[in-house]
């Protein structure tokens, strides 16, 4: 299987502190990873290191079992082996779609060359637009060429560089699921760099989120989301409800109520206990778990995002609800909790 490595990866610019600090990341081969962080964590320069853009100053890199990088191994970005879908496409201009598809098969002879052509553009559902140029293309169309033009050749990889932010948001969904169709059924590993939380958890099979250049948790995405490594985690994939909490026998007692934990605890202690904004529901003050006031609300069409400050805790708490709303600022409501949480190491 085409297997992604990258072990104890360390990269520093010139005399600054390493951008890459003894990264560690495994892609199981044919899956989709994404690699997901906030702006400096190393997001970029971890993709130009495993192209071959870039030489780590230490640790290795190795795709289907086979060394790309590591102490005094440095194979080219060409002999990688190794797809890139950039920003925007980067389709040639000048060429035709057949042989922007067809530029990285130049070891092939000619009929050889026309029917991976064709079977490319079969696998991203453009057949027949061969001979058009990039210009006469819509945005998403040009994204699926790019991703062809980086499969033709059969990497063992492909690298995903933010490759839907240029598209408009309600072109944007239709043509992740488009691609991550495609990487499917060509059995190709993939690595998809984004800055999109939502992106990289409605796509990718498993998400690696680097911190200060390592990777603070990599797992499924429904782990990611429901079972963080720790606050900080939890807060940057998606909206976080973190109340303070004494937990025992599997309960964690806060000011929302009751609160019944994910995993069991070792004994009684205090914490930071997690929820996230869609397990909060409203109910009437008669036979809430906690009562508060309600001091804002954003409208989504979809939900609707509803603040409540609530007595006794430092910050008030988000409640995803379903619309139509029918609360308003200033008005009192219960709170209900639903599902189970998990606790972290914090202040009680």
């Amino acid at each position: 299987m085409n297997d992604l490595q990258v072990s104890g990866a360390v990269k520093a610019y010139s005399a600054g502190a390493p951008v890459l600090d003894g990264l560690d990341l495994t892609v199981p081969g044919g899956t989709l990873a994404a690699v997901l962080g906030p702006s400096g964590c190393g997001k970029t320069t971890l993709l130009r290191v495993i192209a071959g853009f870039l030489k780590p100053d230490a640790g290795t890199v190795t795709v289907a079992g086979r060394l790309l990088g590591g102490p005094g191994v440095h194979l080219p970005p060409e002999r990688r082996r190794i797809g890139i879908v950039p920003q925007e496409g980067a389709l040639f201009p000048h060429l035709s779609v057949a042989r922007n598809v067809a530029f990285g098969l130049a070891g092939r002879d000619r009929p050889a060359r026309r029917a991976r052509v064709g079977e490319m553009l079969d696998l991203v559902g453009l057949s027949g637009y061969g001979d058009r140029m990039p210009h006469e293309l819509s945005g998403g169309q040009q994204q699926r060429i790019a991703l062809a033009r980086a499969l033709a050749p059969e990497p063992h990889l492909v690298l995903l560089d933010e490759p839907f932010s240029a598209l408009d948001s309600g072109l944007r969904g239709s043509v992740r699921a488009e691609v991550r169709a495609v990487l499917r059924q060509s059995g190709a590993t993939g690595l998809l760099v984004t800055h999109d939380q939502q992106e990289a958890l409605s796509t990718a099979d498993v998400v690696a989120v680097l911190r200060d250049g390592r990777v603070a948790q990599c797992a499924p995405p429904e782990e990611i989301y429901h079972r963080p490594v720790d606050p900080w985690l939890a807060s940057f994939v998606g909206d976080a409800v973190l109340v303070p909490g004494t937990v025992a026998e599997g309960v964690a007692t806060t000011r929302l109520g009751r609160v019944q934990l994910a995993t069991a605890s070792d004994g009684p202690r205090d914490g930071l206990v997690l929820l996230r904004p869609e397990q909060l529901r409203l109910t009437g003050t008669e036979s809430a778990d906690a009562e508060g006031v309600v001091t804002d609300v954003r409208f989504f069409g979809h939900d609707a995002m509803v603040t409540v400050a609530v007595e006794g805790l430092d910050r008030p708490v988000d409640i995803r609800t379903p619309s139509p709303l029918r609360v308003a600022p200033g008005r009192r409501v219960g709170i209900g909790v639903t599902g189970e949480a998990t606790v972290h190491p914090g202040p009680a």
